[in-house]
């Protein structure tokens, strides 16, 4: 496992897919992502389930870049298809609307070739990064 990454943090999940940081800085975000066989589903596209976990990082990225120190936990996000998304991919991130305790997102996947893949958005709570509690969960209180 490596150490803490441009994150702030190690996120293993990400670390296994191989997503990459890019930039994450004033309230947006970009990722790269090179899918593997193991992540192409059976019509030897990314699966939708991997374009997910690239666009929930990507949201979660650019709601986090105004202030890194804190952490974000998913509370809802929506996502279109609109292509299939194969070969290296390229994910950007938005904060669109930032309050207290919520950020309000948007991020699109990018083939090679420029084409819109994949669309979401995405509602984070804002949450302070403490050892995780009983049981190993995190309190989102």
């Amino acid at each position: 496992m490596s150490t803490p990454s441009l994150y702030g943090v190690e996120i293993p999940f990400v670390h296994h897919l191989g997503i990459e940081l890019v930039m994450m800085e004033g309230g947006a975000s970009e990722l790269k992502f090179l899918p593997r066989p193991e992540h192409m589903n059976s019509f030897q596209v990314a699966h939708g389930g991997a374009v997910m976990t690239l666009l929930d990082v990507t949201l979660a990225t650019a709601a986090r870049s105004v202030e890194q120190g804190i952490g974000v936990v998913t509370i809802e996000m929506k996502t279109t298809f609109m292509r299939p998304c194969q070969g290296a991919l390229t994910a950007r991130g938005r904060l669109m609307h930032r309050t207290k305790s919520m950020a309000f997102t948007e991020g699109t996947v990018y083939d090679a070739a420029g084409n819109a893949c994949a669309h979401a958005t995405g509602t984070f709570k804002f949450v302070t990064r403490k050892p995780a509690g009983p049981g190993g969960t995190i309190s989102t209180d």
